[in-house]
């Protein structure tokens, strides 16, 4: 996933905007554009549409989708098995990503602060 971030970046893109459409989307995926649609309606993707209802795929998305695959391929998953653990997957990032935000604060806070006395001075 951090080579993804990074590659969407260097590109000047954010990994959520959606840039491609279903045809691109299946090649870069290798599958054909019907799993993607049979993808969609099972809620494992979910792409953004234009206003004239076509869909657009971001890099975020055929990260999902590899993922979807790799679950599916190498592990046997079932899609709602699947379903679970990439929003499992999801859970922990955002958690992850509020402990860290904690610890930072609790770094920041702990910087401010003066030492404690210590216990043999008294």
């Amino acid at each position: 996933m951090a080579r993804n971030r990074a590659d969407s970046m260097a590109n000047g893109l954010p990994e959520d905007e959606p840039c491609y459409v279903i045809s691109i989307a299946a090649r870069l995926v290798g599958m054909h554009q019907q799993t993607l649609r049979y993808y969609e309606r099972a809620g494992l993707v979910t792409p953004r549409r234009t206003e004239g209802n076509i869909r657009m795929y971001s890099n975020q998305d055929i990260q999902r989708i590899r993922q979807a695959q790799r679950l599916i391929d190498e592990l046997g998953v079932n899609l709602a098995g699947v379903d679970i653990i990439l929003r499992m997957g999801e859970q922990l990032r955002v958690l992850q990503d509020e402990l860290e935000r904690i610890r930072r604060e609790l770094d920041r806070v702990r910087a401010t602060r003066l030492p404690a006395p210590y216990e043999g001075s008294l």
